[in-house]
């Protein structure tokens, strides 16, 4: 259900109706707007009574939510999110670009990739501090250790930081050191470590499941959100189907679908989507083109020494050359870099 108040709604009147919902034992979620504020109800088993609500004070209309998905979709929230990673917008005017390695392997390395993709026009960096990987026998991360050189490497690029937690203890560790939380896509119906990104501080990169559905894909992010973190950005990394020639299926279909019916923002991981660097650039052109918030891209000074996606990484003069191409698109689509 979605409580409607109207435009003159007093702050006052608000947590009137927010303290209504908590003393029925249900959790209010108030969602500002650029008209109005909604308040989203969450933790009904039954239909509410929505008479019960409509005669508070500040109250427009009272209706209910069709969608399984609540809180993200654009019944809850008609206006787009904006969410701010370190002073980065995402999902506003402006594409963010996300680069860096797959994994921190040195200080040497990672500090070498944040100084040439920052100079490339980067606005975030990325790194993998704790590497879920198929093979046991791969190399999984430095862990805390990785995270200080990230942190290191923030300090000296000015670069806020984006890396991967792959279970509940390690949220802790990224909250500390990174400025945006990533929850990988093997862990997209990690329930206990959704909710317990939802109740971190920081905002939360959620990447597709490799099979997930959009509903799925949605009501995932619908997890954090109804812990309380509203600060949710979604990314597209390509979905496993029968093709042979690429590493997965990039499903740049879904970015105008999560448009239509969700106010989260979304970015496009081609590295992940293709698997083979030469298809990094063109498929990057095409997720700016169908209107997607920003690109997350591997970036490697020596890729094919990399410990981690080699193959799928490109090299910053590669990546520099990328953003000159993404920003004449963006323009064709009255976006900016």
């Amino acid at each position: 259900m979605l409580i409607v108040m109207r435009k003159d709604a007093t702050p006052e009147q608000i947590g009137g109706v927010t303290a209504a919902v908590e003393a029925r034992g249900l959790k209010a979620h108030p969602i500002p707007g650029a008209q109005r504020t909604a308040i989203g109800i969450t933790g009904n088993k039954d239909a509410l009574d929505a008479p019960a609500f409509e005669s508070l004070p500040g109250v427009l209309e009272v209706f209910r939510i069709s969608h399984a998905y609540k809180l993200v979709s654009r019944e809850a929230k008609p206006e787009d999110t904006v969410v701010n990673i370190g002073g980065v917008a995402i999902g506003g005017r402006r594409l963010a670009l996300v680069a860096g390695p797959c994994a921190v392997e040195s200080r040497e390395q990672i500090l070498t990739v944040a100084r040439r993709v920052k100079e490339a026009g980067a606005h975030l960096l990325r790194g993998g501090a704790f590497k879920p990987r198929t093979s046991p026998y791969s190399f999984q991360g430095l862990g805390e250790e990785g995270l200080r050189l990230l942190a290191e490497a923030r300090e000296e690029t000015g670069l806020p930081v984006v890396t991967e937690a792959v279970d509940v203890e390690g949220v802790d560790l990224v909250e500390k050191y990174a400025d945006a939380i990533q929850i990988g896509a093997r862990n997209m119906q990690n329930f206990s470590l959704l909710r317990r990104a939802g109740r971190a501080k920081k905002p939360v990169i959620l990447k597709r499941g490799m099979s997930a559905t959009l509903e799925e894909f949605l009501m995932s992010a619908e997890y954090i959100l109804a812990e309380g973190n509203y600060q949710v950005v979604l990314c597209e990394r390509g979905v496993r189907t029968f093709s042979d020639f690429s590493r997965n299926t990039l499903d740049l279909a879904v970015v105008p679908a999560v448009k239509k019916i969700s106010h989260l923002p979304i970015l496009v991981d081609p590295s992940h989507g293709t698997g083979r660097r030469e298809k990094v650039s063109p498929l990057s052109r095409a997720a700016a083109a169908v209107g997607a918030d920003g690109l997350m891209i591997e970036v490697h000074h020596d890729p094919d020494r990399a410990l981690s996606d080699g193959p799928q990484s490109i090299t910053p003069e590669m990546f520099a050359s990328l953003v000159r191409e993404i920003a004449q698109i963006a323009g064709v689509v009255g976006r900016a870099v």
